[in-house]
């Protein structure tokens, strides 16, 4: 029979009781406490975005991209029951070759699709925007000023608003940088759609529209985001919901599989957007990924060496002129591999004050960004048609600002080295923009605003021209693009983070290389470089993995020791301020990440403490209705089942069963007339073990209302024993809960039961889910322990 003893997962709310500490009573109910009181005690920073949506009530749910939606757990953990051994036990050695083959063969498929889809993006952004800057510069070479403004400007809004569109109404789990999504799935938190054939499309198109509209974003946060979907779409053997199956990667639809390959999914994108393979892999490792193990680093390596190596083989293709306006453009490259870089000690110190307002500038970013976020969130949760609105307001204020700020900056004679050809440059990208000026002369603000953004910061790494950018320029363009950056963020488009904070620390970083002029031997376009390191390092709080990236773009090593100097006394600064931009985020949009190491208040405490009631146990063998009345009823997706007379002399956890796994056994109609076991043969008959697999994330599950079952099922018995995880992993319930948080994290779990210590109790007290390590659900409950 069913029983209730004590915890969750659910979605009823009973009476409210007194949180205690746990002592000699029974553990006490914690759905008395509501998502109101926990933020007041939780600081400014606790799920803002979600808050605002007035959607909430319990701690299931968090903004995925733009809109609220369902979250749950995903379970990393082997389910040892009959079912997944009766699997392995009927593979034979063709089988698991081929599945240790096809883990190989998926990886580097997923690299080869994101190194297309990363040279697609590429090309089609530099012909869109390239097309748009070479008609406003036609108009402008015959004196049409106003008209080609309006051009400029009409032609942003509209690839704008149609990004927006399609974010809002097809996919809104495609807007914004992914980077914070990705990182919570393989942090074990699902969503739907997160990483959907819907959200791929979308994620594609929106990036190009929306960073060929002149927005101060970029695409390589959204490439990291694609490569996820690409990779989880391969894993899971395709979309059902349209019709696109592969039976024969049909061993990978697992949490653990797709966990591994979308890791490799995430490293391919970094690989496309930045040509950097390695920076790829330690990105995934640094900042992605909460799981690592020596194997998956040696098959990441080799999807970003694939991506790698498809992304040049085209780039080579379109040297020769077959792809439009597309040449190198939109992979960023700064070769100063031909100079020698020599520093000496004023040099050091100027590099250490770098890195000091890197951090200062990185660490107010991540503050005003989150007020940003905070007040956008308001307009976004009024609909779709306020999305579109709100982006292309900021659509037209970007547009007005480049080219207001353009035609206010003075004109500057070219450089008599060079040759007419190369100042002033007409066209789409070039140092020295003529904008409107006379022959003979280019525009600064021009050739940093109206390019692309990656030919912007190819301008500002350039070497050899200090002259080319005097100090008012850099200044207004500094404050322009760091103003734009933070009001960019945060719309309704695919928008990555990285390309802004590059652009302003390399825009700072040139600048302060004016300033100090003489006093040092560094190159500006050097400064430019360590700048773009110094905000990363303060924004991202990455290190490791930034600075081979910048590496791989520099293509020299000489410039290690002053780029790892750089990110460390930038990270360290920051670190003082606020968290990481993308750990900020994760937090704002209530999505339960669970870190390294257990919060300061958890070692107070034990398991006890926070489970809550009732939890819902099955018999080892129970009556059809009351599983499906239990399943209509509640919320959860675990069960313990205990085994009792007569199977047991006295009650004792038998293990832990699914709910997906109740809803196959009961679709398949394994039932029996009188309460006895039956075999995982008798279950196999019927089912086959891939019935079991999970589905993919477009996939709709199976919902207790489409089984079918008739008056006459539901007063027959099912065994539960097949499908029951007989080796759970449980804890005693005076165990810290700081210890139990990591052991939750490190082991991937979706479910720990908690035992008592003292026999003559109910063999299991309650279940721990990652929603009871959250710090927001701890306050509610002990607001004495959380003073920090």
């Amino acid at each position: 029979m069913v029983r209730s003893v004590a915890a969750r997962e659910t979605v009823a709310e009973p009476p409210t009781p007194q949180a205690t500490p746990m002592s000699a009573t029974a553990p006490t109910s914690a759905r008395s406490v509501r998502w109101g009181d926990l933020e007041d005690a939780a600081g400014a920073l606790d799920r803002p975005l979600l808050r605002q949506r007035g959607a909430n009530t319990t701690s299931q749910m968090a903004v995925v991209g733009a809109n609220v939606c369902p979250i749950e757990s995903l379970d990393y953990e082997i389910v040892e029951n009959d079912v997944y051994k009766q699997d392995w036990r009927s593979r034979g050695k063709i089988q698991v070759f081929h599945y240790q083959v096809m883990k190989w063969v998926l990886a580097l498929l997923v690299g080869s699709v994101v190194g297309l889809v990363g040279f697609f993006n590429n090309i089609a952004v530099e012909n869109i925007a390239g097309y748009k800057l070479l008609l406003t510069s036609n108009l402008m070479m015959q004196n049409r000023n106003l008209e080609a403004f309006l051009l400029f400007m009409a032609c942003n809004v509209v690839l704008a608003a149609s990004a927006a569109a399609i974010c809002a109404y097809f996919a809104p789990a495609a807007a914004g940088s992914g980077i914070p999504e990705v990182k919570s799935y393989l942090n074990g938190v699902d969503a739907h759609s997160i990483l959907a054939p819907s959200t791929l499309l979308v994620k594609i198109i929106g990036s190009i529209f929306g960073v060929s509209a002149g927005f101060v974003l970029g695409k390589e946060g959204p490439m990291v985001h694609t490569g996820a979907c690409i990779a989880s779409l391969l894993g899971q053997g395709g979309s059902r919901k349209y019709g696109l199956t592969w039976n024969w990667i049909r061993y990978f639809k697992n949490d653990l599989d797709r966990r591994d390959l979308i890791t490799c999914g995430a490293a391919a994108g970094v690989t496309a957007a930045f040509r950097a393979p390695v920076g790829g892999v330690l990105f995934a490792l640094e900042e992605a990924t909460s799981w690592w193990r020596s194997a998956l680093l040696w098959r990441t390596f080799s999807t970003t060496a694939v991506a790698l190596m498809v992304l040049k083989s085209l780039i080579e293709y379109c040297r020769s002129g077959n792809c439009g306006l597309f040449g190198e453009g939109g992979l960023i490259m700064f070769d100063v591999s031909s100079r020698v870089t020599t520093y000496t000690a004023v040099d050091i110190v100027v590099v250490i004050v770098l890195g000091i307002l890197g951090g200062l500038f990185g660490a107010l970013f991540n503050h005003l960004l989150g007020r940003v976020l905070g007040k956008y969130g308001f307009i976004n949760a009024k609909g779709a048609p306020y999305k579109i609105l709100l982006t292309a307001f900021i659509s037209i204020v970007s547009s007005c600002c480049s080219f207001g700020l353009s035609s206010l900056s003075p004109c500057i004679p070219c450089p008599p080295d060079l040759p007419a050809g190369r100042c002033p440059t007409i066209g789409r990208s070039g140092n020295f923009k003529k904008f409107w000026c006379p022959a003979g002369q280019y525009n600064a603000l021009a050739s940093l605003f109206l390019n692309t953004n990656d030919d912007a910061i190819r301008n500002l790494f350039s070497g050899g021209t200090d002259s080319e950018f005097n100090v008012w320029t850099l200044l207004v363009f500094f404050i322009a693009i760091y103003s734009l950056a933070l009001i960019t963020y945060g719309v309704a488009v695919p928008s990555g983070l990285f390309i802004p904070v590059i652009l302003s620390g390399a825009t700072f970083g040139r600048l302060l290389g004016k300033v100090f002029g003489s006093g040092t031997g560094l190159d500006t376009g050097l400064f430019a470089l360590l700048g773009a390191a110094s905000f990363l390092g303060g924004t991202m709080r990455m290190t490791v993995s930034v600075c081979v990236i910048l590496l791989e773009l520099t293509n020299d090593l000489l410039l290690l020791p002053l780029i790892m100097l750089v990110l460390l006394i930038s990270k360290t600064v920051a670190d003082c301020f606020n968290k990481g931009v993308y750990d900020q985020i994760v937090q704002m949009k209530g999505l339960p990440f669970l870190e390294v190491h257990g919060e300061a208040c958890m070692r107070s405490l034990v398991a006890g403490d926070v489970i809550s009631g009732p939890v819902i146990t099955f018999s080892s063998v129970e009556r059809v209705g009351a599983v499906v009345s239990t399943l209509r009823r509640t919320g959860h997706n675990g069960f313990p089942v205990i085994e009792d007379e007569p199977f047991a002399p006295a009650p004792e956890l038998c293990g832990l069963v699914l709910r997906s796994h109740l809803l196959v056994l009961l679709q398949g109609k394994v039932f029996t007339r009188a309460r006895v076991k039956t075999s995982a043969a008798e279950v196999f008959r019927k089912l086959k073990p891939f019935d079991f697999a999970k589905v993919g994330s477009s996939g709709k599950a199976l919902e207790v209302d489409e089984l079918g079952l008739t008056d006459e099922d539901m007063e027959m018995y099912v065994d539960l024993h097949p499908i029951t995880n007989r080796s759970p992993y449980t804890v005693v319930e005076n165990m810290s809960l700081a210890k139990a948080a990591v052991l939750f994290r490190d082991l991937g779990l979706r479910h720990m039961c908690v035992v008592p210590r003292t026999p003559g109790r109910p063999p299991v007290l309650g279940i721990l889910t990652r929603h009871d390590f959250m710090p927001q659900y701890i306050r509610g409950l002990f607001q004495n322990v959380l003073r920090e």
